[in-house]
């Protein structure tokens, strides 16, 4: 099997196409290939009047080594066959434990079950279902769960976000995360699309699939858990403390995964009182900026913008400003809504999601700026956490409370007044919006760096510093403002047989990453067990 990259086809190709393609890639009659299949596909824009796809290719042809010999072309390899091999070895001696049950934490539970391992998993939050209708009843009365929200329960954050499984990383366990999801019931064209997401409307049927693969595997998961505590034994982790409506008990364990998401503040207190190594980590926060869906499609891709094949338009923007921060465009939803992501009460955070359809009437992305340690206003690792409760508990006043969000048009806000109306773009945040000056709940280092690139963004994307453009903030939660510390052996110094992993930890940066680093750290478990 030959793997050919970078081959052109129109939005509009079929398995014909494929064949066709391949054969001219390899300068071969069609007769001489056996099987030709898609393995992975992205849309090349940079052409507005000849947008297509630039695809990968795998294909059967007799003779292989010979014709490579003849081609010398490096857009034509031998394909690599990929397949994850589950770790081997004995049972632990005790059932692994797993705290937290978004993407880190499920697949770190996976994995051990996978291996016979039997994990327990502790998730304060509620099971998917229960969960989406206490989201569903925040966003529509602004009434707040602190422990089953957009940040608590089981899926995690990501489980209320588009769902994008793209990431920075090369390592061959995405393809694992992959499969697993889509055998779980997602669209199987994650599998071969560049830029694959799942959409907020199907994520849970995923998450459900594989909780239920779990337990059938004999692994457990116990919601409403909250480990509350540590117990010790020789100076190594002996047990966890959890506390379920309101009765502690003590969970046995000599080793557990630590995969509570970014935004556990509890837990990072904690981890910072039990003495364990703590850092605070920059990170980046600013607000959300909603466009017409139609604006960034035909921005984007032209005259070819509503062409069925393409969907919604997505983008990726950055700048460097001469005073040394960092702006860029994050977690952008194509077709999709600003969503309130609050898990304290009095605070306001957003947040943004697409369904799998991405067609509703705008598109968002965060709009962030780079802060570190010396805006933090303090000292010690937590001093992010407390930089985000500042910002959050700022706009809920700011808004009135009940969890509207303070908004403010584009122009407003390169003009330095505050909004007192909106125009053509309407929000799309629940549980509803104030028009209001962003000024008031952002730093000014933030707000003066957001308004020095938008200008500059709009250069690199025709109208995205569009005057009635909608900027709702405050986006806060974008990454982990601490890291807890592990050594080579993925376990925390301080204590010996507890697993820091995924987001929260600060060793991962959305759905895949995340979903990585449980396996990382479910492999370091196994074989830490059999040593």
């Amino acid at each position: 099997m030959l793997r050919l990259t970078g081959v052109p086809l129109g939005l509009d190709f079929t398995g014909a196409d494929l064949k066709q393609a391949a054969a001219k890639r390899l300068r071969v009659p069609e007769s001489a290939l056996g099987q030709v299949r898609l393995v992975k596909k992205s849309v090349d824009a940079r052409k507005k009047d000849k947008v297509c796809f630039i695809c990968a290719l795998e294909a059967q042809v007799r003779g292989e080594d010979k014709l490579l010999s003849r081609l010398r072309d490096n857009r034509v390899q031998k394909a690599k066959a990929y397949r994850y091999q589950l770790p081997q070895g004995e049972p632990l001696a005790q059932r692994p434990v797993v705290v937290g049950f978004g993407p880190a934490g499920m697949f770190a539970a996976l994995l051990l079950a996978q291996c016979g391992h039997r994990p327990i998993v502790l998730e304060r939050g509620l099971p998917v279902e229960q969960r989406e209708k206490s989201v569903e009843t925040f966003w529509r009365e602004g009434r707040l769960d602190p422990e089953s929200n957009v940040q608590f329960g089981e899926g995690g954050a990501g489980a209320f976000s588009d769902g994008k499984l793209t990431t920075g990383t090369g390592d061959e366990r995405i393809r694992k995360v992959l499969e697993e999801l889509a055998a779980a019931g997602a669209p199987q064209e994650i599998l071969t699309d560049a830029k694959p997401h799942i959409g907020t409307d199907k994520l849970p049927g995923a998450v459900r699939a594989i909780r239920e693969k779990i337990l059938a595997l004999g692994g457990e998961v116990r919601f409403s858990c909250k480990v509350v505590g540590f117990r010790r034994k020789g100076g190594a982790l002996s047990g966890l403390e959890v506390e379920t409506a309101g009765r502690r008990q003590v969970v046995e364990c000599s080793q557990a995964i630590l995969a509570v998401g970014h935004s556990a503040r509890d837990v990072f207190r904690l981890l910072e009182r039990e003495g364990l190594p703590l850092q605070a980590k920059a990170f980046s926060v600013g607000a959300r900026i909603e466009h017409p869906r139609e604006l960034i499609d035909r921005a984007q891709y032209g005259s070819f913008a509503g062409h069925p094949a393409l969907g919604a338009a997505d983008y990726k923007l950055s700048c460097h400003l001469e005073n040394g921060r960092g702006v860029y465009t994050f977690c952008m939803c194509p077709g999709g809504t600003v969503t309130g992501a609050a898990s304290e009460e009095g605070g306001v955070v957003t947040n943004g999601m697409s369904p799998w359809a991405r067609d509703g009437r705008n598109s968002n992305a965060a709009l962030l700026v780079g802060v570190g340690p010396q805006d933090f206003g303090g000292d010690g690792p937590l001093a992010g956490v407390e930089f985000q409760r500042r910002m959050e508990e700022a706009a809920f006043r700011l808004a009135g409370g009940a969890y509207a969000a303070p908004a403010q048009r584009v122009e407003d806000f390169l003009s330095g007044r505050e909004s007192v109306r909106f125009g053509e773009v309407l929000p799309t945040y629940q549980p509803g919006v104030v028009p209001s000056d962003l000024r008031r709940c952002l730093p000014q280092a933030v707000t003066e760096s957001m308004g020095a690139a938008l200008p500059r963004l709009g250069r690199q994307l025709k109208g995205f510093d569009w005057g009635e453009a909608l900027l709702t903030g405050p986006e806060t939660r974008s990454s982990s403002p601490v890291r807890v510390l592990r050594g080579e052996d993925l376990q925390s110094p301080g204590l010996p047989g507890l697993y820091p992993c995924g987001e929260g930890a600060g060793f991962a940066g959305g759905i895949v990453s995340a979903a990585v680093d449980g396996l990382r750290c479910a492999e370091a478990v196994m074989a830490q067990g059999r040593r």
